[in-house]
């Protein structure tokens, strides 16, 4: 993209101070959009990015430095300054109103008038058109819960172009879309970066900040390591600068696939089990010491048959067995007495517990499994806390301090805590590194090839990265349209392989 000249500077944020109480958020960072230019924001968790974006959206005042926008220096104190001055964030969880219609949704606190009363029918109009922009062509009167998720997100987007003018921020906007889905959102946001505005994209997907990106700013702990044009900087040095180890220890990351080894004894098996609407007849061995990947493209099947091996929804054929034994479960408790846990993707619905301590959000499978009357003492609690703090490297103050206050990974290992507390025997990860950043991910994915290696613990993991199935996976069972349409073992364990079987081709 040539030099950076004043001409097509569009946003600047210079010397950025934010302190909170015994923490320095942002320690003197820089950060340069450009006019019609795809600019991510990458670090680890805890690297800063969504301080810096709340700074400049008005969610934080910021302690020192200034933000110029277009030249003239700006400093928004709410989100509603920040889009009048037109800058708009799409956030990963998308927070709209889902009782509400999504033309409602696209226009709420301001919409079009017509002697003195809402114009419906222009609000109706304008937010038909605006989605069809997007290749999105819904009912717009309907409410958003008719919708799934990857809609949901589109709507945002529509919202946010719509309000904004100049400033795009676009934070995990892929975590919820297929592959298809994605490709229709980048064909968007490059019409947009041709029509002149600046795009802060921040992602964990390697591939897409390289397919889509034009610039990368790379902060971690705080401060900035440097702005790097994307074709110029090589995956491995970007990688190395994120997590701040060098070359040589990145090699030793990529070598820890050493896979586990099945043993010949089967822990479940799972015959030709279906759920009305969720999958239907799915056929599974999972070994003791094999961790088994359910690979497949969103809406194929995969979290619906974890969630059936736990008991969150009841089978309606085939059966279930463990360790050769037919089971009925009718409920979560009834897996959790066969040694069996599950780690959900959703780890703000259905995981963590904000107002508790990271010790009671570790310690509450393990008391649900015991029972109202199992007292753990607050010994053997600190005792079993402190032990998984330890083993996953939880960075916490202490284990008294609230779960809501960690990073996003960090809460990620304590529900994994949680679950390893019960001694599982069989341990179902959803998505466990989704949302989190490199250098945690490589942790979670070495820590479940060891359980399965050293505990010969049998582990269903889940994940929509492809790459990270073929390093950590011993066999892969391929979904589409929520059935098993092949099983991948050993040395066929490729991307292409599987991509192939997704997609049905033979051979």
């Amino acid at each position: 993209m040539g030099n950076v000249s004043g001409a097509n500077v569009l946003l600047a944020m210079n010397h950025i101070h934010k302190n909170f109480p015994g923490v320095k958020a942002l320690n003197d960072v820089s950060f340069t959009l450009r006019a019609g230019e795809i600019h991510s924001l990458m670090g680890e968790n805890g690297a800063g990015k969504s301080t810096l974006i709340k700074v400049l959206t008005g969610v934080y005042l910021l302690n020192s430095g200034n933000i110029q926008l277009e030249g003239q220096e700006i400093l928004p104190r709410s989100t509603q300054e920040a889009q009048k001055a037109g800058i708009s964030t799409v956030y990963q969880e998308v927070n709209l109103c889902t009782n509400l219609s999504v033309a409602e949704n696209i226009f709420i606190g301001r919409e079009p008038m017509k002697n003195g009363f809402i114009d419906w029918k222009q609000v109706n109009k304008r937010s038909q058109e605006l989605l069809k922009s997007l290749n999105v062509d819904i009912d717009v009167t309907k409410t958003l819960d008719n919708y799934p998720v990857a809609i949901q997100q589109m709507i945002a987007i529509a919202r946010a172009v719509d309000v904004s003018a100049k400033i795009l921020i676009l934070d995990e906007p892929t975590s919820s879309l297929d592959e298809q889905e994605t490709q229709k959102l980048f064909t968007v946001i490059r019409k947009l970066k041709n029509e002149g505005l600046g795009i802060i994209f921040v992602s964990h997907f390697l591939e897409q900040i390289y397919e889509l990106c034009d610039r990368v700013t790379i902060l971690r702990n705080g401060e900035l390591v440097g702005e790097y044009e994307v074709q110029k900087i090589p995956r491995v040095e970007l990688i190395s600068k994120m997590i701040g180890k060098d070359l040589a220890d990145l090699k030793d990351f990529d070598k820890m696939t050493e896979k586990s080894k099945a043993s010949a004894e089967v822990f479940l098996q799972a015959n030709q089990i279906s759920s009305i609407g969720k999958i239907s007849n799915v056929d599974l061995n999972i070994h003791k010491g094999e961790v088994v990947g359910f690979a497949g493209l969103l809406g194929s099947g995969r979290t619906e048959t974890a969630e059936l091996l736990f008991g969150v929804n009841r089978i309606h054929a085939g059966s279930i067995t463990v360790k050769g034994k037919e089971k009925n479960f009718k409920e979560p408790l009834d897996t959790m007495k066969e040694k069996i846990a599950f780690c959900p993707e959703d780890r703000k619905l259905q995981g963590i517990i904000g107002d508790l301590s990271v010790r009671e959000n570790i310690i509450l499978a393990m008391q649900a499994k015991q029972g109202m009357f199992g007292h753990i003492s607050m010994k053997e609690q600190e005792e079993i806390v402190d032990k998984y703090i330890k083993l996953l490297k939880i960075k916490v103050s202490d284990r008294e301090q609230l779960i809501k206050n960690l990073s996003g990974g960090n809460q990620q290992k304590a529900i994994i805590a949680r679950w390893l507390a019960t001694e599982p025997e069989l341990l179902i990860l959803d998505e466990p590194t989704r949302g989190i950043d490199i250098g945690t991910k490589n942790e979670i994915q070495k820590m479940v090839i060891d359980f399965a290696k050293e505990k010969m613990m049998s582990i269903v993991f889940i994940s929509s990265e492809m790459d990270e199935m073929v390093r950590t996976c011993s066999k892969l069972i391929v979904m589409r349209d929520r059935k098993k349409v092949a099983e991948i073992e050993g040395e066929n364990i490729t991307s292409e392989n599987v991509m192939k079987a997704i997609a049905g081709v033979e051979g």
